[in-house]
């Protein structure tokens, strides 16, 4: 241990082969688990800081405390990703017997912990935090004003867990450090006003289900509503963006499937996980919309102070490392974010499960009546089922179906969230049905047997466990993670998918292809050509995501590297040897004017810091305008990324001159008024803050909403119409 810990820098091959054998022999002393060779190599993988795919059951968990423990006795800063607090402190007690073995230090952090109790598990030599944590902490030390107040942690190594989801899915989402008031304009009446609207007459929906727009009619309705406005000109233009913005709420997006409602909020539910999407919100109004329409109270309405993506984030680190169950299918992607290489490490034993052909059908009911059909035969022989589905609306409704049957099964969606730990440890035991909406993160592998593989025996002569998904997911990725919990660690097992032509996989990215169109055209069904048009909507899917993601990250660049500047800036300021570097010569001739010499240091820096924050926020604002405007560029034929990119240099040009003068005119008034006292100036900070994450716009972003409006109007009408 001693040689391991002198050993500065990166370790060599012999290094490496004493680190296993130790890591082994405290791994066996301390947690009672003999090490598969897999994990150790998948250690040695991180260590090099690449990714790793790892299959379902292979110890993940262990593998990232391994490699998180070599890099802390190389005298490395670690944080550990993980996707909730759950898994974080769960991991971080488990393996604490692991990380005393080797002398290493271990913390945990999860939501609402005080600043100092995060200052000590921060100062541990490895921390385990959800990413959403570290995010919000960056964001909180960007406003730190006393130079004696440092930041919470160093970026030194960071291990995520379930890395494509983290380091990908979740890459282009904004973490918010918010403040501010409350109020708001209230949109109760919008929302009465489009739900007296008539579908298919005063408002229609395209065929993606992602737009909604009035038609003549309904705008003549809208209008009388409101005592005659025209919503088309400058005065009626808050009208049209409230009632807009209400429609869009009604129309597509719906309880039970993109959100829930619980203890009188609104709570998204993230499409990618399947569970509740903690502390994010919708943006541009359109949460306030939603709660109204719920007839639930308006939330707080806050000014961004500031934001960061969770890819910026990331790369802030000085080494970036993961793992996870369906890392390959973006290893592509992960190397040119992150520059990060991404390998398998194959299972320690081979996978027997048998993936069985999809089973396709031309619509919805006859692909639920097969599925319950067969998850009843496979039932018969006792195995235990696991039933994926899309959204919670359709996890209770085969649930429904299954009691109607007799059968009783257990639900796993977004309403019951917490108790997940639970009910997957229990969904190996033998003859149990588990519903779940989505298995991606949950952390907790399912035994053949139960949770203690008692009756692993009898589940295995039934065939171990049954996976059975009803309809596909946006990602083939999400499919396999479904996929994947059955087999594990060389367990028998079987997956299946039951689709159709009605799944909102193919109803949203293949909207020719409905089953009514298909017989209008007397078009014969068959399975293959089914399970090819499935294929071929996911495939669309993917890469609509991916030009998404990418798109957004693309216009986040710009921004990120003026924050950058911002906060190279803020903290030249905040030592105490730079506290004047914004001051000019109007502000040091009011300096010279007052006294006390040290109180006038703080002020200042104080002063400085205000102005420097204020027009940072208010540069973000116009961003963010910027943002939603610039696809009309398109019209012509100006590129919208080049355009924006545009606007925001030349909207930071001379940043730094524009704080300066405020700081003198501050400065200034206070040698008039003989006062630095912040109250008086007029230098008011947030009295409280909060953080939350903006989930992505459920319509796509600005210029995609206007090209699927633009090829709408010119979409050729199928026989139907």
């Amino acid at each position: 241990m001693s040689r391991l810990r002198s050993c500065s820098g990166e370790w060599g091959r012999a290094e490496q082969r004493e680190f296993c054998r130790v890591a082994r022999a405290v791994a066996w002393a301390a947690l009672g688990i003999d090490l598969f060779d897999s994990q150790l190599v998948g250690a040695l993988a991180l260590l090099d800081g690449h990714v790793v795919q790892m299959g379902t059951g292979e110890g993940k968990t262990v593998t990232g405390a391994v490699a998180a423990a070599g890099y802390a006795l190389q005298g490395r800063s670690v944080q550990l990703f993980s996707v909730n607090d759950y898994l974080a402190r769960r991991d971080a007690e488990w393996m604490s017997p692991f990380y005393r073995g080797f002398g290493v230090g271990v913390g945990w952090i999860g939501e609402g912990e005080e600043r100092e109790r995060r200052r000590a598990a921060y100062a541990a030599d490895v921390t385990y935090v959800p990413v959403t944590e570290a995010g919000f902490d960056v964001l909180r030390d960007r406003f730190r004003t006393e130079p004696e107040d440092v930041e919470l942690f160093v970026q030194d190594v960071v291990i995520v867990d379930e890395a494509d989801a983290v380091l990908i899915d979740e890459a282009s989402t904004p973490l918010v450090l918010a403040g501010g008031g409350t109020g708001g304009v209230s949109q109760r009446e919008a929302a009465q006003l489009v739900r007296t609207l008539v579908p298919g007459v005063d408002y229609e929906v395209d065929a993606d289900g992602r737009n909604v727009a009035l038609t003549d009619r309904g705008v003549d309705g809208v209008e009388a509503a409101l005592g005659g406005v025209n919503l088309f000109d400058a005065a009626g233009h808050d009208h049209l963006t409230t009632i807009n913005v209400a429609l869009h709420a009604q129309a597509l997006l719906h309880r039970d499937v993109d959100y829930i409602v619980r203890d009188g909020r609104i709570q998204l539910v993230n499409a990618s996980r399947g569970r509740i999407a903690r502390l994010q919100r919708w943006p541009d109004g359109l949460h306030a919309a939603v709660e109204a329409k719920e007839d639930l109270e308006s939330s707080t309405v806050s000014e961004i102070l500031d934001s960061i993506t969770i890819q910026a984030l990331v790369g802030r680190y000085r080494t970036v490392c993961g793992m996870s169950g369906t890392a390959l299918p973006v290893a592509e992607q992960l190397a040119d974010r992150y520059g990060v290489r991404t390998g398998e490490v194959g299972p320690h034993r081979p996978v027997i499960r048998e993936d069985l052909p999809d089973r396709a059908y031309p619509d919805a009911p006859s692909q639920l009546r097969a599925a319950l059909e067969y998850i009843v035969a496979e039932h018969r022989s006792g195995r235990p089922l696991l039933v994926g589905t899309g959204s919670v609306a359709q996890s209770e409704q085969v649930a429904e179906e299954l009691g109607r049957c007799g059968l009783d099964a257990v639900v796993l969606n977004a309403k019951n969230d917490a108790d997940e730990a639970a009910i997957i440890a229990r969904a190996g035991e033998h003859g149990r049905i588990t519903i779940s909406t989505q298995m991606a993160g949950r952390g907790t592998d399912i035994r053949l047997g139960g949770a203690d593989g008692s009756d692993a025996e009898r589940v295995i002569a039934a065939g171990g466990l049954c996976v059975v998904g009803i309809g596909r997911y946006d990602s083939r990725r999400l499919d396999d993670q479904l996929r994947g919990r059955a087999g594990r660690q060389g367990d028998p097992g079987t997956s299946v998918f039951f689709t159709s032509l009605d799944d909102d996989l193919v109803r949203r990215h293949l909207p020719g292809f409905s089953p009514s169109l298909r017989k209008a055209y007397d078009s014969p069904f068959t399975t293959d050509t089914a399970t090819e048009l499935v294929d071929h909507a996911q495939r669309l899917a993917e890469g609509l995501q991916h030009r998404s993601h990418r798109n957004t990250l693309a216009f986040s660049e710009v921004p990120t590297e003026q924050r950058l500047a911002v906060l190279r800036l803020r903290t030249a300021v905040l030592s105490a040897e730079r506290d004047d570097l914004l001051l000019n010569g109007e502000a040091r001739t009011a300096v010279d004017a007052l006294l006390g010499r040290h109180r006038i240091h703080a002020s200042v820096r104080e002063i400085s810091l205000h102005h420097l924050d204020q027009y940072w926020i208010e540069h973000l604002d116009m961003l963010t305008a910027a943002r939603e405007g610039i696809h009309l560029r398109s019209l012509a034929r100006d590129n919208p990324l080049d355009e924006y990119n545009r606007i925001a240099y030349r909207a930071f040009e001379g940043f730094a001159g524009r704080v300066t003068d405020a700081i003198a005119a501050t400065l200034t008034h206070a040698a008039a008024r003989g006062t630095l006292d912040p109250e008086p100036l007029g230098l008011r900070r947030p009295s409280t803050t909060w953080t939350y994450m903006v989930i992505e716009d459920p319509f796509g972003s600005p210029e995609q909403r206007f090209g699927n409006l633009l090829l709408n109007a010119f979409r050729p009408a199928g026989p139907e119409s």
